[in-house]
């Protein structure tokens, strides 16, 4: 595989794919080099959600397609953001605003749990019918505040004890190698790996 299409629009993601793939010789398009539209994301689980998306580049450019669904679930609010992570508080998406509502949903609550969520699909081709699948998960808390500005989405409130730090005080390179999408894409490195074989 030498070229493959990143079913996504978000800059933050399409730089830590590219980052990650690149070592790879893989050159990385995004959708909207290709003029393709985002895909329609109706379904209540990530899986579902990221298998759409991928079928929809794939379809259209003619190309392998990798597409990701992730999000925040705090246990406190039963999983919630989760699959609504990126327009919880509503159209046009906006971190901003969606980290304030997290603010105040966790206003008084104790139980601070929470973990980001990442699941991966890569198509050769659109109707694939083994599409290798991937999942990452990365283990936290909801700070009380916002802390950094780096990263993007909830990484100034998603908060790490033992590092002391928010996602959006790590490093490009130190997020690279700990979060929930950069250990779904070492599990799906090593299943095209094997595949290859």
């Amino acid at each position: 595989m030498q070229k493959l299409v990143i079913a996504s629009n978000n800059p933050g993601k399409l730089r830590e794919f590219q980052g990650m793939l690149a070592p790879l010789g893989i050159e990385v398009l995004t959708q909207e080099q290709l003029g393709i539209a985002e895909a329609e994301e109706p379904h209540c689980t990530f899986i579902e959600n990221a298998l759409a998306k991928a079928r929809h580049v794939s379809r259209i450019s003619r190309l392998p397609a990798l597409a990701d669904d992730s999000g925040i679930c705090v246990t406190a609010l039963g999983g919630a953001p989760g699959v609504l992570s990126a327009r919880y508080a509503g159209e046009p998406k906006s971190d901003t605003r969606n980290n304030q509502k997290l603010l105040h949903a966790m206003q008084g609550v104790t139980d601070r749990r929470a973990h980001y969520y990442c699941v991966l699909v890569l198509l050769h081709h659109a109707d694939d019918p083994q599409p290798l699948i991937a999942e990452g998960e990365w283990h936290g808390e909801i700070a009380f505040e916002l802390r950094g500005d780096g990263g993007f989405g909830y990484d100034p409130l998603f908060w790490m004890p033992h590092l002391n730090k928010t996602s959006a005080e790590l490093g490009r390179d130190e997020k690279a190698q700990i979060s929930h999408r950069a250990q779904a894409l070492q599990v799906l490195l090593q299943r095209l790996r094997m595949a290859a074989v």
